[in-house]
């Protein structure tokens, strides 16, 4: 049955850590739900692997402890978890056909043979396998193959988890988004706690329910699609979630107003009351929420037009902001603006961001 995670725990490779720096996971607390599927989002050397392979079981945590329905695993190994891990190469027997290598890890649990046709007919089918179930394995593309590693992955129905560390890497882009389709579909008629590594936002952001963004061994924020676009917690994920990211301009706060360069917004009372006794800030804001106008209005910055990029369905605007860089997606419309121009920019809405020390003021 699908087990609900609960981690508290720090690891170093090395022994004695006496900074941030030294460790592969910061002190973290952190649960994942039973049936729930997830994704560890970041850059390589962020600790996502080190994260996957502690709930493994594949490495111990130096500090701290993992629990499975409120039982502590920390010192269990990974087959008494229970855990089935899928990883970034294929992991079959190429002697074996495609259905017995399916049928494997439940011949193993001496699932009678009965049960395990109907399961291997179950999930061959969910990924479109049925066609080649007496072909060898040897003979397959890198494509089926991992197709054939993430079935073997799938096709216990006892498992506490499974966990998938960067499973499309060696899969061809064009068939990258039918196989995230598939494993949420199987995700939905399944209900398993899937747990899935990526460096990929799309990815991440297509598949799972919740996604774990990790920089520098730290988790700085766990939330939908949703959450992560709207309400960045950190400046790292404004940067990392969005194409391009969000802006970020430096400034400070004098009594009612946010002071960036030479220019003075006003604030609302809510805002000034939130970022009282903050002196230097952070403005977040997505491109996609700048407003461009040709001429001042109350509360406008003026701006200097550097790039305009035609992107098909929308108009990328570049531009400089009181010495700083700033984006704006914009309809179509705005094609007529050009490369030089003076522009009038709105950046206060419901949909702009405050940060102090990188961490989102609320």
């Amino acid at each position: 049955m699908a087990a609900r995670i609960d981690l508290n725990l720090s690891h170093a490779y090395q022994a004695d850590p006496q900074q941030d720096s030294d460790y592969a996971l910061l002190p973290l607390e952190m649960s994942f739900r039973a049936g729930g599927a997830y994704a560890l989002l970041g850059p390589s050397g962020c600790g996502k692997t080190t994260m996957l392979n502690i709930i493994s079981g594949l490495v111990r945590p130096s500090q701290g402890r993992v629990k499975f329905d409120g039982v502590d695993v920390t010192d269990k190994s990974p087959q008494s978890r229970n855990i089935a891990q899928v990883f970034q190469f294929p992991v079959i027997y190429d002697t074996m056909t495609v259905a017995e290598n399916l049928a494997f890890p439940l011949r193993n649990r001496g699932m009678p043979e009965n049960d395990i046709r109907k399961r291997v007919g179950q999930i061959s089918e969910m990924l479109e396998l049925n066609g080649q179930l007496n072909q060898r394995a040897s003979g397959l593309t890198a494509d089926a193959k991992q197709k054939i590693s993430l079935g073997r992955g799938l096709v216990r129905p006892d498992v506490s988890a499974i966990l998938f560390d960067e499973p499309l890497t060696v899969i061809d882009p064009h068939l990258k988004w039918q196989l995230r389709r598939k494993l949420k579909q199987v995700h939905q008629e399944l209900q398993l706690t899937l747990i899935y590594v990526t460096h990929d936002q799309v990815e991440a952001l297509t598949f799972a329910q919740e996604v774990v963004v990790m920089t520098r061994g730290r988790a700085v924020q766990t939330g939908s699609a949703e959450d992560l676009f709207e309400k960045p917690a950190h400046t790292f994920v404004g940067h990392f979630i969005g194409s391009p990211g969000m802006n970020f301009l430096e400034g400070k706060v004098d009594l009612q107003s946010l002071v960036i360069g030479e220019c003075r917004i006003g604030l609302n009372p809510q805002q000034a009351n939130s970022l009282q006794g903050l002196s230097h800030i952070k403005l977040g804001i997505r491109p996609e929420y700048v407003f461009v106008e040709e001429k001042a209005s109350a509360n406008t910055m003026p701006a200097k037009v550097e790039r305009v990029q035609d992107l098909g369905t929308s108009v990328l605007m570049t531009m400089h902001c009181a010495g700083q860089l700033l984006r704006a997606r914009l309809p179509l419309t705005a094609q007529h603006f050009t490369v030089g121009s003076g522009v009038h920019v709105s950046l206060l809405g419901k949909h702009t961001c405050f940060y102090h020390n990188e961490e989102l003021v609320v």
